[in-house]
């Protein structure tokens, strides 16, 4: 009989056990339950448990009792501030608030999510009315703290409005801590930019997909090479910040990989591009199935399997690279491991329940519409306004708050109530993304049984904690390491000190 056919037929008699759930990775079985709590325990250990035969001095027990899995010997207090802790985000209104300053764009991804228009459509820029108006339902969130994000198209089409947006933030904020981030293909950089956005504390993000011919065979520039523009002003900034005397591990240019068909083969090259670009995280993203991207599927999608085999890959690669001293760290990886092994909750808006639909962001739409996120703007550039939930030149930031559709975002994205989720043993650290199972699967309640969102999270969970099982002492102080939370003060603005922390 095999260990999962021992569990199986196996009754529980254990007394004083919080409900847990469970599963087996990599000859363990891995524990948690709704608190966070998890422990990873030998087959035989985990029947015996059951059983209620497993001694009180055993390891196994100790590690139980360390992580609350008992209703005895630990506080109620205690436990009722440790779930408050994990969902403390629910305390606050959205975080991110993202501006889509145009449309256009020079770029021809070809798995763009946008649905980009020319660069001609200047009809498509967001007006200084509108940004005025954005910006004031921005800093009505209940949060102390928020971030404005400039998206596109190509945000820097539309400079002036991007700029006066950062003034009238700054000028208008009732004390909130107030950070500012561009997302940008560097295309329409300048020097002047350039010093502008470092004297003004924005953080910059760009798109990497790798090696040169990796890299703009996909993102499709006639004004130029776009991997040579990416890469001199990764640098140039890298540069700055460091000039600017701010730490070199914290302050970099985050640097984003899309994968397609043609990456799937070469993760080490990938890895190594960013590496030598001074990249010190990589956050290997799958294609989503939103603007382009769905139309092109056929030409660069895959299968979740080869993904996650992919992901594997990769993953190997870059512990190796750490144990032999090269710091880098995988996004995914790092969000994932602070929240089983860490015990801490990164807020990332993905992997949270509820989802941060509405209550953890915002998308705000050229022309004024109000969005549950971007990728509630994207399902709408592709034809659907389902994700729509106000407009802000007739709409106060308690209206859109209000609303039914995002009553109804909070209720899809509640993993604690669906009835997919209930019994897996990653349900306390995972999340959904209504607008994705809309996209996918017709429905904001998805059918996790059914969802490539479910599988592609399901999989990475399993195999960083196998990772975690079978790592050597090196790779655990790696993986250890990748789950340290670390503040960015430096970008942080506020009103009383003129803007600039």
């Amino acid at each position: 009989m095999t260990s999962s056919e021992r569990i199986l037929t196996t009754k529980l008699k254990a007394k004083d056990l919080l409900p847990f759930q469970y599963r087996e990775v990599a000859g363990r079985v891995v524990m948690t339950h709704r608190l966070g709590g998890h422990a990873i325990l030998d087959p035989d250990d985990f029947i015996a448990l059951l059983e209620a035969r497993l001694p009180e001095d055993s390891p196994a027990k100790r590690q139980l009792r360390d992580q609350s899995f008992f209703t005895t010997g630990t506080h109620r207090a205690e436990r009722v501030d440790q779930y408050a802790a994990r969902k403390a985000f629910l305390r606050y209104g959205p975080t991110l608030h993202a501006f889509v300053l145009t449309e256009r764009c020079n770029h021809g991804c070809q798995y763009c999510h946008s649905s980009v228009v020319g660069m001609e459509r200047t009809e498509t820029d967001m007006s200084p009315e509108t940004a005025e108006k954005a910006v004031a339902i921005a800093l009505s969130t209940t949060s102390p703290w928020l971030t404005i994000e400039f998206q596109g198209g190509e945000p820097m089409a539309n400079w002036d409005v991007l700029t006066h947006i950062v003034e009238t933030a700054r000028r208008e904020n009732p004390g909130k801590e107030l950070s500012f981030s561009l997302v940008t293909n560097f295309s329409l950089m300048t020097e002047e930019r350039f010093q502008w956005l470092l004297d003004n504390r924005v953080q910059v993000c760009t798109s990497l997909d790798g090696p040169e011919d990796l890299h703009n065979g996909i993102r499709i520039w006639n004004g130029g090479n776009s991997h040579e523009a990416t890469t001199r002003w990764i640098e140039r900034f890298n540069q700055g910040y460091a000039e600017m005397g701010l730490d070199p591990t914290l302050y970099r240019v985050e640097a984003l990989p899309t994968i397609t068909r043609a990456s799937l083969s070469r993760e080490r090259d990938i890895v190594d591009e960013f590496v030598s670009r001074g990249c010190r995280a990589i956050f290997l993203r799958k294609l989503d199935p939103f603007g382009f991207a769905a139309k092109t599927r056929q030409k660069l999608g895959y299968s979740m399997d080869e993904f996650l085999a992919f992901y594997q890959r990769a993953l190997d690669y870059i512990l190796a690279l750490n144990v032999a001293g090269t710091e880098v760290l995988e996004r995914n990886a790092a969000i994932m491991l602070a929240k089983i092994i860490g015990g801490q909750e990164p807020n990332y808006l993905d992997l949270r329940t509820p989802g941060g639909a509405a209550i953890g962001q915002l998308a705000y739409h050229p022309d004024g519409g109000v969005y549950s996120s971007d990728e509630g703007r994207m399902v709408a550039a592709m034809g659907d306004d389902t994700f729509r939930i106000g407009d802000v030149s007739t709409d106060s930031y308690r209206d859109i708050l209000s609303s039914d559709t995002v009553r109804a975002l909070v209720l899809a994205s509640t993993n604690e109530a669906h009835p997919d989720c209930v019994q897996c043993a990653w349900q306390p650290f995972c999340g959904q993304q209504p607008e994705y199972n809309y996209k996918t699967q017709g429905s904001i309640f998805g059918r996790m049984r059914d969802s490539d969102w479910c599988r592609k999270h399901k999989g990475i969970f399993d195999i960083l904690m196998a990772r975690w099982i079978k790592a050597t002492p090196e790779e655990r102080d790696v993986l250890e390491r990748w789950t340290t939370q670390r503040p960015r003060e430096h970008f942080l603005q506020s009103r009383s000190d003129g803007g600039v922390a």
